[in-house]
């Protein structure tokens, strides 16, 4: 048998997970399989159920759930062979009235019901230790993988780096427009834009996630740069659908472990992101300060802004493209 990546099916799963957010019944409903065969397992004890049972209480089961402040994709993996595939997913809620995140697992099984993705299984489950569970802990599998990192030597590096991150706005209303085989093409074409405007500039994507990306510069000017002339070609296309990105940037230490990069310089980044409207480039007051003013970029008058998860007020600023 011979399985594939389906960077379909891990488009229409993260789309899953933002509609849970919406709570529209609709639109989740949509994502369910019509068979009388479709099985919905939650985390609780009797959270099983079956059938049209699911597709007519899905709605309800979720405005059950506290209100989702924040989510992090810890894990998101999908594949595909003829008319099946399934995703798993490691996700991190931040849920409001919880001190704390909780962590979920799930897996969604997919068929093709007259063309289209269906869910016909979803199995969640909340991390717990078998020795909580049964009194007994397995090892065997956690033993074989440390024994296998032994033979390999993580490189770690430190250092100033401007992260930057991508994300396309009003993704979801395009992809159901236009559906999702055509619009995971059109974000594989987009992907391949950045990575060449990134490593024009002597970046490195890092890592692409749902609809955007993740890089590392350096400098501070080269990141800016980048993100210039992504939002410049963004404005020039004239294929459809037009695509309209935020951007945020952020500098600071980071720590490198293999092929990703660490430290509270990523998260800023990331929030300062958000902040970022369609066609806006937000960044930092210290990749600001970095990168200095004497050279020929505009920008606006810093700005004081919350972000979500870091304690204080921050300073951004928007970098005018169009000059």
């Amino acid at each position: 048998m011979l399985f594939r990546e389906s960077p379909e099916l891990l488009a229409i799963s993260r789309r899953w997970y933002k509609a849970l957010f919406s709570r529209n019944e609709k639109e989740l409903q949509n994502y369910l399989s019509e068979a009388s065969e479709l099985r919905f397992v939650g985390s609780a004890d009797g959270e099983l159920w079956a059938g049209r049972a699911v597709r007519e209480a899905i709605g309800r089961h979720f405005e059950e759930v506290p209100d989702v402040l924040d989510r992090q994709e810890l894990l998101g993996e999908a594949f595909e062979i003829g008319d099946a595939g399934w995703s798993f997913f490691s996700n991190r809620f931040w849920f409001k009235g919880l001190a704390e995140p909780v962590d979920f697992r799930t897996t969604l099984i997919f068929v093709l019901e007259h063309g289209s993705w269906k869910i016909v299984h979803r199995h969640a489950s909340l991390p717990s230790a078998n020795e909580t569970r049964i009194g007994h802990e397995h090892k065997a599998i956690q033993e074989l993988l440390d024994a296998m990192h032994d033979d390999f030597s993580i490189k770690q590096s430190e250092g100033l780096a401007s992260i930057m991150f991508t994300d396309i706005v009003n993704s979801s209303p395009i992809a159901e427009a236009i559906g999702d085989r055509a619009w995971t093409t059109i974000v594989a074409r987009h992907f391949d834009d950045l990575k060449g405007a990134i490593e024009a500039n002597g970046g490195e994507l890092i890592k692409s996630l749902g609809d955007g990306t993740m890089s590392s510069f350096s400098s501070a000017r080269s990141a800016l740069a980048t993100a210039k002339a992504i939002q410049l070609g963004l404005s020039q296309q004239d294929l459809e659908p037009k695509l309209s990105l935020r951007i945020g940037i952020h500098t600071g230490e980071v720590v490198r472990a293999k092929d990703d990069f660490f430290g509270t310089v990523v998260n800023k980044a990331a929030r300062i992101t958000s902040v970022a409207g369609q066609g806006e480039i937000c960044l930092s007051d210290t990749t600001h300060a970095v990168a200095g003013t004497d050279f020929e970029y505009v920008f606006s008058d810093p700005e004081t802004v919350s972000l979500k998860g870091l304690e204080g007020s921050h300073q951004v600023r928007f970098l005018n493209w169009r000059n």
